[in-house]
């Protein structure tokens, strides 16, 4: 019997304690540009590179990540450091969930013995690997992950708002509507009819989840997955000027 296979103990404080509703939205933050990186997935060289491209001003300008930090790439303990010390130099980063963060959290909050095939199908071995390949036994308490990396990912954001754009990991449904008439999980996952259709919100959304080998640009949405773990680009958007940024 392997450790994927063992059953769950009994839920660890450290995910016992994880909330059930995701933290409600920050206000928006007044800039003037806003740079949103799209799914990130253990590929820390990539993220360094991209991050020492961007044209950021101290002062004004704002990123926004859209989720999927970790899994499937080499680096995901890496990309997680990274990104705490950018919040500690730039407190006012966004950081959103993408549905690899809440499964993860979700089994670890609940010891769902179904959530194990779905967490391997999304590299979380790698994930393991990066932390001194720790054993699967870990997932269920998450006490492979230090605690301010435990900490990071219970305080991902759903969504932002922010200068005429709606930042979110995968999308919204096709009348472009978001919490409370959005369910959460819709917005991790949803593809089908939001990449057919123009959003019917107000808002241009921004989005990653979905790969694409070059940035999408089509009516009232960007998507800026372009599966960077596959050995593809890692992309950002700079807004409003839809000016991409890749490495």
């Amino acid at each position: 019997m392997s450790a994927f296979d063992a059953p769950p103990p009994d839920a660890a404080a450290n995910a016992s304690d994880a909330p059930e509703a995701p933290p409600a939205p920050r206000a928006p933050y007044i800039v003037r540009r806003i740079f949103a990186v799209g799914d990130i997935h253990g590929c820390h060289a990539k993220l360094a590179r991209l991050l020492d491209a961007l044209p950021l001003n101290q002062d004004g300008d704002q990123l926004v990540f859209l989720g999927d930090y970790i899994n499937r790439g080499p680096d995901s303990r890496l990309v997680l450091d990274l990104l705490l010390t950018l919040a500690e130099q730039r407190p006012e980063t966004v950081f959103l969930q993408g549905n690899h963060e809440e499964t993860l959290l979700h089994y670890a909050r609940t010891g769902d013995m179904d959530l194990l095939p779905l967490l391997r199908s999304m590299g979380v071995e790698a994930t393991l690997k990066s932390y001194g390949d720790a054993q699967p036994d870990a997932l269920r308490d998450l006490s492979f992950l230090p605690p301010e990396h435990v900490d990071f990912l219970l305080r991902l954001e759903p969504h932002y708002r922010a200068g005429g754009y709606l930042f979110v990991h995968a999308g919204v449904n096709p009348a472009g509507e978001l919490a409370p008439d959005c369910p959460g999980g819709e917005s991790l996952t949803v593809r089908g009819m939001f990449l057919a259709c123009a959003p019917g919100g107000p808002e241009v959304v921004v989005f990653g989840h979905t790969a694409f080998d070059t940035p999408l640009w089509a009516p009232g949405k960007i998507g800026i997955d372009t599966g960077a773990w596959q050995g593809n680009l890692l992309t950002a958007v700079e807004l409003p000027a839809l000016v991409f940024h890749h490495a």
